[in-house]
């Protein structure tokens, strides 16, 4: 089968033929019909991240698909069936997924990480039982294909940890992929946004999908602050760091109101340096410090209702276009780096 692979890291991204995957005990394979393309394929290019070990290596886990086959003690029911995963493949085994919390279990695999990714024409899903989520026919494979990273992340940020409101001040820094979902996802529930952004197109899209006062984070820290505080009135009741730095960590916590709620979701790899988190702020204020790492498989349904009933529109964060090819994804994913966002942009493993 054809698929995106690199040798080592930040080397050159090439299509080529590899072995098709067997569905492994437990486990599925699944035709991709479309991938979207993340910032952490880049970052895990780059070598940020520590699971990626073995080379060559397939990128790409956001994906939605047609199960093409299944192993030993996978319902065979599921075969032929449209479907997508989180990019956290939890074990469903252990007392953190019995728990219902799969999106941190301690033995999680992860495509395009752990393990080959979804730039390919096939990808393995394990834990089949656990990990794989049936599409709704109302559903378009497309636009399912961004569900499993950056709008299941973004929506169990703002409604699963942030439990964000109608009426509620939420300021998102960072309008990358999970930004300006996370826009859209506060928006769908009512919310105020104000959006921060270097890039003017960013902040564009962001005013585009709903965000009421848009900042420029070139104005630095304290400026973003000030606006913010005086745009919610005294500070926001949720900040969302979508973007994962110390910089954009800190400026959340303190655009945030008393009792407020800081929810960390972009990643802060040691690479980036210690966070200068205020504790004096965070303790005298009560706020709220969480992390959100994805989502479980078991907490789709509600989004998937959303989605169809469309109280959540994926189509407005799909980027313009028609999907692009193997080759152009190679190319899109080496440049992501000094590359502003444009929405998801979907790959088709067959072009």
């Amino acid at each position: 089968m054809r698929a995106l692979t690199y040798a080592a890291f930040g080397a050159p991204l090439d299509v080529v033929e590899v072995p098709e995957p067997a569905p492994p005990p437990g486990g599925a394979v699944v035709r991709v019909l479309a991938s979207g393309l993340c910032r952490s394929d880049w970052h895990g290019w780059l070598g940020h991240d520590p699971d990626i070990a073995v080379f060559p290596h397939v990128p790409g886990h956001e994906l939605a698909g047609v199960v093409e086959s299944v192993g030993e003690g996978v319902d065979r029911a599921w075969v032929g069936r449209r479907v997508t995963s989180p990019f956290v493949m939890a074990c469903g085994r252990c007392d953190v997924c019995r728990a219902g919390a799969g999106q941190v279990c301690p033995h999680q695999r992860q495509p395009g990480f752990t393990d080959p990714g979804s730039f390919a024409e096939l990808v393995v899903v394990h834990a089949a039982a656990t990990n794989l989520v049936g599409l709704p026919d109302e559903l378009d494979v497309g636009a399912a294909a961004g569900l499993g990273c950056r709008v299941a992340t973004a929506y169990r940020a703002v409604v699963g940890r942030a439990s964000v409101g109608a009426g509620e001040t939420v300021v998102v820094l960072g309008c990358g992929g999970v930004g300006l979902a996370a826009v859209e996802v506060a928006r769908s529930r009512g919310a105020r946004v104000c959006a921060v952004d270097v890039s003017a197109g960013s902040l564009e899209r962001a005013l585009y999908l709903g965000a009421e006062q848009v900042v420029d984070a070139r104005v630095g820290a304290d400026a973003v602050v000030a606006v913010v505080t005086e745009w919610s009135a005294g500070g926001a009741a949720v900040s969302v760091d979508a973007l994962g730095s110390p910089e954009t960590c800190r400026t959340g916590i303190l655009s945030l109101g008393r009792r407020g709620r800081h929810v960390q979701v972009g990643l802060l790899p040691s690479g980036t340096g210690p966070v200068d988190v205020p504790m004096d702020r965070v303790i005298g204020w009560e706020l709220d410090v969480l992390g959100s790492h994805g989502m479980a498989a078991a907490d789709y349904p509600p989004m998937l209702e959303d989605v169809v009933a469309g109280r959540l529109v994926l189509g407005d964060l799909l980027a313009p276009g028609e999907p692009i090819g193997l080759a152009e994804a190679g190319a899109a994913l080496s440049a992501m780096g000094t590359t502003a966002s444009r929405g998801i942009v979907l790959v088709d493993p067959s072009r």
